[in-house]
């Protein structure tokens, strides 16, 4: 009996986690920093906000950073605490910093 040769397919079926080979970010991981962006001003459920987190990077790839647990520093609750990890892409990130997420400092 003949086979047929098939096409490979050219479907993926998983996703494949790609980690960045950046030494910059890869020592970030575990580490608490503040991030801002390069919008002016958010919008997340209603509330306007700049674009300012803190949090623990918990995952980095080519193309983002993870933060969890992270902040977002909202003139009216500075210290809200965001319920799930969030993820920046590294084009918008504008700026970062080891930072202790304690720290206060007034958001003009």
């Amino acid at each position: 009996m003949e086979r047929k040769n098939k096409k490979p397919s050219t479907r993926r079926h998983r996703l494949v986690k790609i980690t960045t080979r950046d030494p910059l970010f890869r020592d970030l991981l575990g580490k608490e920093i503040m991030l801002t962006m390069s919008a002016s001003q958010l919008n997340l459920l209603g509330q306007t906000f700049r674009p300012i987190f803190t949090g623990t990077v918990r995952e980095v790839t080519d193309s983002y950073v993870q933060l969890s647990p992270v902040t977002i520093k909202m003139s009216n609750a500075p210290f809200f605490r965001f319920p799930t990890p969030l993820n920046f892409p590294i084009e918008r990130i504008t700026s970062f910093l080891p930072f202790d997420a304690d720290t206060r400092f007034p958001i003009p």
